[in-house]
């Protein structure tokens, strides 16, 4: 515009000055004047520039084009009709519908070229066991990609990518995350739709802080109803209460009293800490615009309709407060426009999409059920609708633009950008790592605070996975300072959870390990270890399913005694045991009088104290109580009782007396059992001291459990792979020196000697140089064969010719020209070969001659 506006004022000058020229009055003032102003005015018209208008698009992000196949980048002609189409249904919408948002159509893609929203849809099953569900889709999408907001928040992006890019690149906006989930959930065979509506502010930034971790939330424990026991005819009768009921009523009122009060106190509170926890006031609310998932029921077994928001792949419910209203939806094969008032959100919004009172949809082949029509008004419209039934033929969805969506295996199992990814929630955080990405194991890490500023630490939860010694979780207590850690079914010596106190690693301190007691002989159920005081220590264990009854043991050590002198390498010296408690449950081929319920081995008093189990009518058990003998210690040793080394009380005086020499037996095995258990707990005291060995071990080591076919991650298959490679290329050198050594089979057939003498070098000469020879004539006679065998074929050819030439057709006459040009350069082929072959063949004797002679093995004879 400025150099037209210049060159404009440059023809009026030169029209000035002619017509100065032509008056011959020239005032050199004038000129001046004039001269300034058209300077002036220069100026002031170069400021005023004006620019050709440009299409909107976020050029933030450029792409190569040659990168991409060709329905990227153009529109086939089906494609055409479809963007026409779907241009005619917006105009008639706006025009309809003048005060709603604009649809989301046809947006551009990352090539600039506008495609259809339906379009971009690229159903696909990955091969991952994990993504046959929909839990499993939304948590892949949520942890594979990162988000870009939407800017500005209140309008619809420009650009929609395809899933590819957005697989490739691993970042999308809300839309692309929708493509991207609603493509594995259709391939999957769930009736999955994207839906394009307005939702808080939370939602469309991802900001979790105020949502409890999905990891935190405790499962819905499900009450079973309790049977209600048959009062039997002859049960006894219990006894009469002989309560006040007065009193009991008024303390009933009391309790429930103090309950209500309590309930109303906790329930202000959490109407406080609600309030608190409330978002500041958005003045956005209900204008920003986000995209999720909307999966309806009846496919896959689906009961009822639910959300899935692609951020976090998480379901909310169809009336969940977090989405504030839906302007359309769509899938791969139609597009719906929402219909009903969202003045309250979602709440009352109804998903039958083929009722067109409530969605319009844009496509006409609407695959859902729709409203029928009486047919006494169908009768009136039946040519119509014939004609538009003709017209509906034609429009048929073209299939998707979209490249087929693949995962490599290494990708998936990354998982998240880079291998990690960081959440936060309420009061917690939570890290996500790739597996094998950490060397030992660790998948993920929940962190629980007790402050939302994430400060005040209280808890910190890890999970592991591929680890040899089965750990798959580690939970640490930074109040109590506890650290619990727990293993799958497989490690040795069966351990389940081993808790115990992070601040006192040492041996002796306060620590409990559960087993896998199904799989242990002893059937050991757990172990406990609890410091008494400064100097001792019990040990209790807990056993099930043990045929000689016994279910607990306790052992209480002293302090371990100091070593003096040089170390040699040996373990310490052990605790010594002052005291062990056993227990044992009914044995029913007994009488209770006879059957043990606990021994008791004071071993510093030397005592052992036996409690019998208690009869049905009985309140009280009997006892007997042994005092050891001096000697008792020494092998092999006579023990000597008296009547007052053992005392006894039977519940049933009258009942029959030991004799004397019972009594002694039994002493005897109690003493024996003594051993035997003291043996027992030196054991479980090795044990122990094992279990934290191995420990100390795994995890200074942090070995992890590679599959034998993860060829890139498993050292030893590697290996072995590039073993096998190396002698297979050996074998192959060693092919081809064999191959090329050609006096190798002459050599072998007279023995592959170390030295090779006159005579047998000249035999060596002879046979070689035959064998050339012969080889060679071989050939000319096999190229000659064929020579004349091509010959012959065609002469017959042409003798048929002849004979039937007056009666062939034009078709066989131009098959036998055919096949006597490909005849004739078959004939050719062999004629140039047998002559190069002949030239040839001296040369090759001459080559094999002088190499023979030059060969260090026969050179010293030639």
């Amino acid at each position: 515009m400025s150099s037209e506006i210049e060159q404009e004022i440059i023809e009026g000058e030169e029209d000035v000055k002619d017509q100065d020229e032509e008056n011959g009055e020239n005032d050199e003032d004038e000129n001046e004047e004039l001269a300034e102003d058209i300077e002036a005015l220069k100026k002031e018209m170069a400021k005023i520039v004006v620019e050709a208008p440009t299409i909107d698009v976020d050029n933030s992000e450029t792409y190569d084009l040659e990168n991409f196949s060709k329905s990227y980048k153009e529109i086939s002609p089906k494609e055409k009709l479809i963007l026409s189409f779907a241009e005619n249904f917006r105009r008639q919408y706006v025009h309809l519908y003048r005060d709603r948002k604009p649809l989301f159509l046809n947006p551009l893609n990352e090539c600039g070229v506008e495609k259809f929203v339906c379009t971009t849809i690229r159903p696909i099953q990955l091969p991952y066991q994990s993504l046959y569900d929909w839990d499993g889709c939304g948590e892949f999408v949520a942890d594979y990609l990162n988000f870009v907001p939407l800017e500005p928040p209140t309008d619809l992006p420009k650009r929609l990518k395809s899933p590819t890019t957005v697989l490739d690149e691993q970042k999308g906006n809300c839309f692309e995350y929708s493509t991207l989930l609603c493509s594995f959930l259709i391939g999957a065979g769930y009736d999955a739709y994207v839906v394009n509506g307005y939702a808080t502010r939370e939602t469309c930034l991802m900001d979790e802080t105020r949502e409890i971790c999905p990891l935190m939330r405790k499962k819905e424990e499900k009450t079973s109803s309790q049977e209600t026991k048959q009062q039997r005819k002859y049960a006894v009768r219990p006894p009469k209460d002989l309560r006040s009921k007065y009193e009991m009523k008024q303390h009933k009122r009391k309790e429930d009293e103090e309950a209500t009060e309590a309930e109303k106190r906790r329930q202000e509170e959490d109407n406080r800490i609600a309030e608190l926890e409330k978002p500041p006031k958005d003045p956005l609310f209900g204008l920003r615009i986000h995209s999720w998932v909307l999966v309806l029921a009846n496919k896959r077994e689906v009961p009822e309709s639910f959300f899935i928001e692609p951020f976090t792949g998480i379901a909310h419910p169809v009336n969940s407060v977090n989405y504030l209203g839906i302007e359309s939806v769509w899938n791969h094969h139609n597009y719906w426009v929402n219909m009903q008032d969202c003045s309250e959100g979602v709440k009352r919004l109804k998903y039958d999409l083929g009722d067109p009172t409530l969605w319009e949809y844009m496509y006409p082949s609407n695959e859902k059920p729709q409203l029928q029509i009486p047919d006494d008004i169908m009768n009136e419209f039946d040519d119509d609708d014939e004609e538009e039934e003709e017209i509906e033929k034609h429009l048929d969805m073209p299939p998707s633009w979209v490249d087929p969506i693949r995962v490599e295996e290494k990708d998936f199992q990354l998982r998240c950008p880079q291998g990690k990814k960081t959440l936060l929630y309420k009061k917690a955080k939570l890290d996500k790592y790739a597996p094998y990405l950490h060397r030992d194991g660790l998948v993920s890490r929940l962190s629980v605070y007790d402050d939302y500023e994430l400060n005040d630490l209280l808890q910190v939860k890890e999970y592991y996975e591929n680890r040899i010694d089965k750990l798959y979780c580690r939970v640490h207590n930074h109040q109590n300072g506890w650290v619990t850690e727990q293993f799958y079914e497989g490690r040795q010596r069966n351990l389940k959870e081993h808790r115990y106190k992070a601040n006192a690693p040492v041996h002796e301190t306060d620590r409990v390990m559960v087993f896998y007691s199904q799989a242990r002989v002893d059937g050991l159920l757990e172990r406990r270890e609890k410091m008494i005081d400064k100097s001792t220590q019990e040990m209790t264990e807990q056993f099930v399913d043990r045929t000689d009854f016994l279910y607990f043991r306790s052992v209480t050590f002293g302090k371990r005694p100091k070593k003096f002198g040089p170390a040699d390498g040996k373990s310490n010296p052990k605790r010594p045991i002052h005291k062990m408690v056993e227990k044992f449950k009914r044995n029913e081929a007994l009488p209770a009088n006879e059957d043990m319920a606990e021994v008791v081995y004071n071993i510093q008093e030397e005592k052992i104290t036996v409690t019998y189990h208690t009869e049905n009518s009985k309140i009280s058990a009997s006892t007997r109580e042994f005092i050891k003998p001096p000697n008792s210690d020494e092998k092999g040793a006579t023990l000597i009782m008296s009547p007052e080394m053992h005392t006894t009380f039977q519940v049933e005086p009258q009942s029959k007396q030991k004799k004397q020499v019972e009594v002694y037996e039994q002493m005897v095995e109690l003493i024996a059992s003594e051993d035997a258990s003291d043996q027992k707990a030196r054991e479980s005291e090795d044990e122990v001291e094992e279990i934290l060995n191995d420990r100390t071990k795994e995890e200074a080591t942090s070995e992890l459990d590679i599959s034998v076919y993860d060829t890139s991650r498993n050292e030893k298959a590697k290996k072995h792979r590039k073993e096998l490679e190396r002698l297979a290329e050996e074998e192959k050198m060693r092919r081809q020196e064999m191959e090329l050594d050609y006096l190798a089979p002459f050599l072998a057939q007279i023995g592959d000697p170390e030295q090779i003498s006159r005579q047998q070098a000249y035999k060596l000469k002879e046979d070689c140089l035959a064998d050339l020879k012969q080889r060679l004539i071989d050939k000319a006679n096999l190229i000659q064969a064929r020579f004349e065998k091509e010959t012959q074929e065609l002469q017959k050819k042409q003798q048929w010719y002849q004979q039937n030439q007056v009666s062939m057709q034009k078709d066989d006459e131009a098959e036998y020209l055919a096949y006597c040009g490909e005849a004739m350069f078959r004939i050719h082929i062999l004629e140039l070969r047998l002559n190069r072959h002949k030239e040839m063949a001296p040369h090759k004797y001459m080559a094999l001659e002088s190499k023979i002679r030059t060969d260090p093995r026969l050179s010293e004879y030639f």
